[in-house]
């Protein structure tokens, strides 16, 4: 999350809510974009003195917004500079069906079936996030990030295509006693 939040500002400068905001479109499938989570961040990003926050008052409200260091700034390119990282992917879904030979089949059924919607409503969102930024028009000076940040989407969408297409057929086996 502290590398999100690294590069978030170095775009520009956030406040929490615009963090969570960004975070949840988009982002989400590599990340948890919850309060909690982004506070934690925050606070180990500061301690580090990675970030700084500037407050105002706006409408009676203090509002603070964070702002990347020199210090957050050859943290973050140190860490995009460096090789990709070997996915660890964890999958609390994988954990379910590991034991799912111990629960009843129309529980089996129903939980699957009950995944199955949560991810093609997952994917609505990403396909319509991934067909938003294919036609979006990006000045010449953010193209380059941005057509990465588009390529992470389409992996999303991909991604959970695959898993949708798995868990049919799962489901398909589970159903015709194939399991």
């Amino acid at each position: 999350m502290e590398h999100i939040i690294l590069g978030l500002l170095i775009l520009r400068e956030r406040t929490i809510y615009q963090l969570r905001e960004r975070i949840n479109k988009g982002l989400n499938l590599m990340y948890s974009g919850s309060t909690g989570s982004i506070q934690a961040a925050i606070k180990k990003l500061l301690q580090a003195e990675y970030i700084s926050f500037t407050e105002i008052v706006e409408n009676g409200k203090y509002k603070k917004t964070y702002s990347i260091t020199e210090n957050g700034k050859i943290h973050f390119y140190e860490w995009v500079n460096a090789p990709l990282e070997n996915a660890n992917i964890k999958s609390p879904a994988l954990v379910k069906i590991y034991f799912m030979g111990l629960s009843d089949k129309l529980s089996r059924i129903r939980n699957v079936e009950i995944y199955i919607e949560l991810l093609k409503r997952q994917y609505r969102d990403i396909c319509f996030i991934c067909q938003e930024g294919e036609n979006m028009e990006v000045p010449e000076k953010g193209r380059e990030i941005y057509q990465y940040q588009l390529a992470t989407a389409l992996y999303g969408r991909e991604l959970l295509k695959f898993n949708i297409e798995w868990y049919e057929n799962f489901l398909s086996n589970i159903r015709g006693d194939r399991l």
